[in-house]
C-alpha cells in the first residue's frame, strides 16, 4: 500500500530533523573535545565498575558502601600499580639515558650508512654541523616564523599540560559519582524513550552493553597479559630495555599488530646496539619471545577473555582508531572502539530489518502452483490401479 504523499514529506522532515541534531551533536562534541576527555573516562570507569558494585547490593550492601568499596579498589589497583611499576620504568629509563651515546653511535655508524647504500640517497651529509649552519643561513628570513611557531607550540603545550593536570585531579572525583549514580542515568535517559520503541531500543542496549563489556574488560585484561609477558621474556633473554619495550607493546596491542610490530622493531633496534653488532641468538630470543606472545593472543588470551562478541574486523578496528584521532583528536581515539562496537550492533540490526523489508523481498511474492508436479518424481512413482467400485 502506497504511503500519501503528505505522510511521505512529514517523514522526510522529521529524519531531516534527526539528522541536523546529530551532526549538531557532534559539532558541539568536536568543540568541547578537551573538557569531555575526563568525563568520558569517569563515565566509562563507572560503567566497568557499576556491575561490581549491582552485585555486592544483591547481597545486602547499601549502594554508597558498594560504591565505596569498588571504588577505593580501583584506587588500590592504580596505586599498587604506579609503586610496581614506577621504579621499575624509572631504572630502564636511567638504562636508556645512559646507552643513548651508543644509539647515536649506532645509527650514524651503522643504521645511516646502511641506508645510504641501499637508497643512495646522502643521509649523513645533512647531520654535517657546516652543512647545518649553511642551510639556516640560507632560510634565516624564515627563522622568526619557525621561533614563533615554536614558541606557540611551548605555550600551547603548557597550557595543554595544565588541562591534564586537571583532568587527572578530576578523573577520581567523576568516577566516584558515575558509580554511585549510574543507575539513576541509566532510568533517566531510558524514561526519555519512546514507549512504542522501548522494546527495540532495549534490545539494542543490551547487546551493546554486552559487546562493549565483552570487549573493554577482556581487552584490558589481554594488554596487562601481553605486557607482562613480552616484559618478562625479553628480560628473561638478555635485553637491557626489555621491560620497557614489553610494556609499551602489551599497553598498545589494544590496535591490532601494532603492539607486536612496535615491539619487534624496538627490540631489534636494542638488541643490535645492546651487542654492538649482529647477535643471532640474541635476535632469535627475541623472536621467540614475540612468537609465543602473538601465539598466546591468537589461541588462548583473545578467545577465552575477549571472544568474538565485538566482531570487528582488525581493519576496522584500525580505521575506528585512526579516524576518531583525525576528527576529535585523543577523545575521539577513546571512543572510537566503543563507538565502533555500538555501531557494528546497529548495523546487524539494520541488516535484519533490510532482511524482513520489501525491498529485500520484493513487492512481488513468486505463487508456487500446487499442481506443477516434477516429470521425474511421475516416472519414478509406482503406477496406481484404479480402484473397482
Amino acid at each position: 500500500m502506497n504511503e500519501a504523499p503528505e505522510y511521505e514529506i512529514a517523514r522526510f522532515l522529521r529524519q531531516l530533523k534527526w539528522l541536523a541534531v546529530v551532526v549538531a551533536a557532534l559539532w558541539l562534541v568536536w568543540l568541547l573535545g578537551p573538557i569531555l576527555t575526563p568525563f568520558v573516562l569517569g563515565a566509562l570507569l563507572g560503567w566497568l565498575g557499576d556491575p561490581l558494585v549491582d552485585r555486592l547490593q544483591r547481597r545486602g550492601l547499601s549502594r554508597n558502601l558498594a560504591v565505596a568499596l569498588v571504588f577505593g579498589a580501583m584506587v588500590l589497583v592504580v596505586v599498587l600499580a604506579l609503586l610496581i611499576l614506577v621504579p621499575l620504568l624509572e631504572r630502564q629509563v636511567v638504562t636508556l639515558i645512559e646507552a643513548a651515546p651508543e644509539y647515536r653511535a649506532w645509527i650514524l655508524q651503522t643504521a645511516l650508512p646502511w641506508l645510504e647504500q641501499k637508497t643512495g640517497l646522502d643521509l649523513i651529509g645533512w647531520l654535517d654541523s657546516e652543512r647545518i649552519t649553511e642551510w639556516v643561513k640560507s632560510h634565516w628570513a624564515q627563522a622568526g616564523g619557525v621561533a614563533a611557531a615554536v614558541f606557540g607550540y611551548v605555550s600551547r603545550s603548557g597550557v595543554a599540560m595544565l588541562a591534564w593536570v586537571a583532568n587527572i585531579v578530576l578523573l577520581p572525583i567523576l568516577t566516584f559519582y558515575f558509580l554511585r549514580d549510574w543507575d539513576m542515568l541509566v532510568d533517566r535517559v531510558a524514561a526519555l524513550i519512546p514507549r512504542d520503541h522501548i522494546g527495540t531500543v532495549t534490545r539494542l542496549a543490551r547487546e551493546s552493553n554486552d559487546v562493549l563489556g565483552a570487549f573493554l574488560r577482556g581487552q584490558f585484561v589481554v594488554m596487562i597479559a601481553l605486557g607482562v609477558i613480552y616484559a618478562a621474556g625479553l628480560s628473561l633473554v638478555g635485553l637491557k630495555l626489555g621491560l620497557l619495550i614489553g610494556l609499551v607493546a602489551g599497553l598498545i596491542s589494544f590496535i591490532p599488530y601494532l603492539g607486536a610490530t612496535t615491539g619487534v622493531v624496538l627490540a631489534v633496534v636494542a638488541a643490535l646496539v645492546q651487542s654492538q653488532g649482529f647477535d643471532l641468538q640474541l635476535l632469535v630470543l627475541v623472536g621467540v619471545v614475540f612468537t609465543v606472545g602473538q601465539m598466546l593472543e591468537s589461541y588462548v588470551l583473545t578467545p577465552r577473555i575477549v571472544g568474538d562478541k565485538i566482531g570487528l574486523h582488525p581493519m576496522a578496528v584500525i580505521f575506528a582508531i585512526m579516524a576518531g584521532g583525525q576528527l576529535f583528536g585523543f577523545l575521539g581515539m577513546l571512543l572510537a572502539l566503543p563507538v565502533a562496537a555500538v555501531a557494528n550492533v546497529l548495523l546487524r540490526f539494520a541488516k535484519e530489518r533490510y532482511r524482513e523489508s520489501e525491498l529485500y523481498a520484493g513487492e512481488h511474492v513468486p505463487i508456487v502452483l500446487d499442481s506443477y508436479v516434477d516429470p521425474g518424481s511421475v516416472a519414478e512413482a509406482p503406477r496406481r490401479e484404479p480402484e473397482q467400485s
